[in-house]
């Protein structure tokens, strides 16, 4: 690599991250989610603006690798986080209605996305048919889980019933959209077939022998000096030995899910999620905290890797048609079903309607699932494009339909009623009043 070259990455890096960030904040501003505006500014500056001269100006085609590994960098640290986050403890007391809610929205948008896309076949042929319709009918599958974990802690209502099941079912959703895709992409895939049997083995050793070897080294002490004597991980909080071993589980476990056809992504969500849960509040709390701030710096690269593949400006009338198309499948399929399984799972009108909201929530989850199918040769240009713009719309319509579906005096009448339980059930217990019934009207 030349000193230009080296020159260049560096300036792309600081009008990626700074422009990331100004529309972050603007989206921020402006009542959505940040990640609206971080999406926007990748696509700004990809080939939709200037015909791709600003593009190919600030971005030649010999760094682009580079800011495509550099990208990939923040995508593992990201899914490591996602995996990370999920936390069982979110199924205690809903985990029937999370699972039909959950499952619901799933299968419908599956299988609206899997007729979608026979009909769009015929003008997107690429790849494998069967292939191209499966991963259609996943990607239509997704709920962004971070996103949507972020939009309810906006709204101060992660402590309200509908809050709480919405993140279960956020949680039981991630996990089998993620299964399903992976059996996609093993079936679509062109590893040899015995990679493709050591899936199993991969996810018994992880879960198997690396959680228990994880839960050890947690919980061992820190040496003296550099720690606090013979406290736990939970009391200790983070030591470099630990956040080293951490990175290289993250690192190791998604080399072997891509070597096995998975995609890294897989491997590094798997890392995330096979770390023990029990007295590592904290610590998981530090981890999160750190790979945070790199995450910040890296995932606007990847950002502006998915937008230099966005053109827009070859969508005609016909795009518009198909873009029209994928909306509807898309909202109607996550919404539909999130709505009949909670409605038959016994939530009221007014739940069932609010989970159908946040369940179409798809943000950067559904951007990283349409960069594997491009990667892959599931998708062309055309229908990336219109895919992209889909996860755009529909993240962003989700904090407005969630105001109107669930305003402030339903949300505070349900914290107030939550309170009042929990303080009938423990009057003596100050921890048993959930965190958001002080904190509702701070949160408007």
């Amino acid at each position: 690599m030349t000193t230009h070259h080296t020159a260049m990455i560096m300036v792309g890096l600081a009008l990626i991250i700074a422009l990331a960030h100004v529309l972050g904040r603007l989206a921020r501003r402006c009542g959505q989610p940040a990640v609206i505006g971080e999406i926007l500014a990748g696509i700004l500056l990809g080939p939709t603006l200037f015909h791709g001269a600003l593009a190919e100006a600030l971005f030649p085609l010999d760094i682009r690798p580079m800011l495509t590994t550099l990208g990939n960098l923040g995508v593992a640290l990201f899914m490591f986080l996602v995996g990370l986050e999920l936390d069982h403890r979110l199924l205690r007391g809903n985990g029937r209605a999370a699972v039909g809610v959950s499952v619901g929205s799933i299968v419908c948008a599956f299988v609206l996305g899997v007729v979608l896309a026979s009909y769009l076949w015929h003008d997107h042929a690429v790849g494998h048919r069967l292939g191209f319709l499966l991963f259609i009918g996943a990607a239509m599958s997704i709920t962004a889980f971070p996103v949507l974990a972020r939009i309810l802690t906006d709204r101060g209502i992660q402590h309200t019933r509908v809050g709480a099941l919405a993140m279960a079912s956020a949680a039981v959703g991630d996990v089998v959209a993620w299964l399903l895709l992976a059996a996609v992409l093993t079936f679509t895939g062109s590893q040899s077939s015995w990679q493709v049997l050591l899936v199993v083995p991969y996810a018994v050793v992880m879960v198997g022998v690396v959680r228990p070897l994880l839960d050890r080294l947690l919980a061992a002490p820190e040496p003296r000096g550099r720690g606090a004597g013979g406290r736990g991980a939970e009391e200790r909080g983070l030591g470099t030995g630990v956040l080293g071993a951490l990175t290289v589980l993250l690192l190791v476990s998604g080399a072997l899910s891509e070597w096995l056809g998975l995609h890294f992504i897989f491997g590094a969500f798997l890392a995330g999620a096979i770390v023990p849960r029990k007295g590592t509040e904290r610590l998981r709390a530090t981890v999160a905290e750190r790979f945070e701030t790199v995450t910040w710096m890296l995932l606007p690269v990847y950002f502006t890797v998915a937008g230099l593949k966005v053109d827009l400006t070859t969508v005609g009338g016909d795009g518009l048609g198909e873009l029209g198309l994928i909306l509807l499948v898309a909202v109607g399929g996550k919404f539909g079903g999130a709505y009949l399984g909670a409605r038959i799972a016994g939530r009221p009108g007014r739940s069932a309607t609010t989970l159908g909201v946040l369940m179409n929530t798809r943000g950067l989850t559904e951007l990283i699932i349409l960069g594997v199918g491009l990667q892959l040769g599931l998708l062309d240009t055309d229908l990336y494009s219109l895919m992209v713009v889909m996860a755009l719309l529909t993240t962003a319509m989700t904090a407005p339909l969630l105001r109107w579906a669930y305003p402030r005096q339903a949300i505070d009448a349900d914290l107030r009623e939550l309170a009042e339980e929990w303080e009938a059930a423990a009057p003596r217990t100050a921890l048993a009043r959930p965190v958001g019934a002080k904190r509702s009207q701070e949160t408007r």
